[in-house]
């Protein structure tokens, strides 16, 4: 049963194991369910090739593609008159919201919770999230659907080496994921 339906904020879809987390547990699990545009895609596509100028920016443009077209309802439209209305601490961050609200969406998935205050989107009847903590409140709800989408990823999105559960938590820590490996550390044998 879908408990949410989540907007990503592109600092979500810049990491490639996050990416692979948030779609695979929508996907498989059915937890929730993810939503984006195709401004959050340009956004993130051109962060990350800022960061890393090495990567194909084709390779990128068709994950952006496969995304599309793997996950359903995944794209919100006719938010940009909404734009214009909203208020936030960073002006740039308003489409995200303006998303959230045309698309229907309960929570904004983001590290920027400073940049999408709580009184302000309850009015919307949107909270906005850290991963960390969305991520552990749908482990505690189906922790052994939530381990095998785990083992999923560690063992089919990663096979050029594979990852053994110590490197692949270590990767989730490196993204922020602290508590979600504290609690999948305890569920080793599951992932």
């Amino acid at each position: 049963m879908i408990r949410d339906m989540a907007i990503l904020d592109a600092n979500i879809l810049f990491s490639g194991p996050m990416r692979y987390m948030f779609v695979e547990l929508a996907l498989t699990a059915g937890f929730f369910q993810v939503k984006w545009t195709e401004d959050i895609h340009r956004e993130w596509i051109k962060n990350l090739l800022k960061k890393r100028p090495d990567l194909d920016r084709n390779y990128l443009e068709k994950t952006r593609q496969l995304m599309n077209n793997k996950v359903r309802d995944c794209l919100v439209f006719d938010y940009e008159p909404i734009i214009p209305t909203l208020n936030l601490p960073d002006p740039n961050d308003r489409h995200v919201l303006a998303a959230a609200i045309a698309g229907d969406c309960n929570v904004i998935v983001t590290k920027n919770l400073k940049d999408f205050p709580a009184q302000l989107l309850a009015q919307y009847g949107i909270r906005a999230e850290h991963p960390d903590s969305f991520l552990c409140e749908h482990l505690a709800l189906e922790t052994a659907l939530f381990c095998q989408c785990t083992k999923k990823i560690r063992t089919e999105y990663y096979q050029n080496p594979p990852y053994s559960v110590s490197e692949y938590l270590a990767i989730l820590k490196k993204q922020g994921l602290i508590q979600l490996v504290s609690a999948l550390e305890r569920l080793t044998e599951l992932i």
